[in-house]
């Protein structure tokens, strides 16, 4: 059986190096990545599945936000993800929205951020590291715990932004002691999980790497379910008109 293919963007500042930690996830899972960079044509019916990366602020005027001189913006890639992002949940495609991607997730549905999480929440803990330092509690009942369990995960943390508002359909899936969204998801319908941390440096932790596998099966169901109505729709087509298909 062949792997379903996912879409995966990134940074273009630090792509070649996130771009392979995702691939080889995506590989252990059982999918097929495909690198989709700023400036490339990117068409969301040529894959499965979709995930956005890490990397780079998302820029306030999506979302109604202040506009910050520090900010490290990227325009022409906020364009590209919130359209596929936008895409992938109008054809029912599953995707995975990793740190920034989580966050785009979210305003790609409606929702707003908080610019600066330490001013938001002032007792969160500075803990800015690839390592799995920081304590997120999965919320109870959620398609999180059913794919990673339950119990306290350990994660790393890298971002200053955080989900505000939530975005159309979405719940919260996991967050700090301190308040701090760490992951939103879809409750019903197709596959949409973003995580603010970086499961793709966790190659090695068993819940992680589920992740990376409940989305490829998502994208191998949503293949699997698409290609049955495109035989359908073929067979319809060559059976003259009163007879049953």
């Amino acid at each position: 059986m062949t792997r379903p293919v996912i879409g995966v963007t990134t940074s273009a500042r630090s792509g070649w190096r996130i771009f392979p930690l995702i691939a080889l996830n995506v590989r252990l899972a059982g999918g097929r990545p495909i690198w989709w960079r700023v400036g490339a044509p990117a068409d969301i019916h040529e894959v499965d599945g979709l995930i956005v990366g890490g990397g780079d602020d998302i820029s306030a005027d999506l979302y109604g936000g202040k506009l910050m001189a520090e900010a490290r913006i990227d325009p022409e890639r906020d364009a590209l993800e919130y359209r596929l992002l936008v895409e992938a949940d109008a054809t029912g495609r599953p995707a995975l929205g990793i740190c920034r991607g989580s966050q785009m997730m979210n305003i790609a549905l409606g929702g707003t951020l908080h610019q600066d999480i330490y001013e938001t929440y002032k007792d969160a803990k500075r803990i800015w590291t690839v390592l799995p330092k920081k304590r997120v509690e999965v919320q109870d009942g959620t398609r999180l715990s059913e794919i990673a369990g339950a119990d306290p995960m350990k994660v790393n943390a890298l971002h200053t932004q955080s989900v505000d508002r939530l975005g159309r359909g979405l719940r919260v899936a996991a967050c700090e002691a301190s308040g701090i969204v760490q992951a939103v998801e879809r409750a019903e319908g197709s596959f949409f999980l973003g995580c603010q941390w970086h499961p793709e440096h966790l190659w090695y932790a068993r819940r992680q790497r589920a992740i990376f596998r409940a989305l490829v099966e998502a994208a191998r169901a949503f293949r699997d379910s698409r290609s049955q109505f495109e035989a359908v729709d073929e067979l319809a087509a060559t059976t003259p008109a009163g007879q049953p298909i």
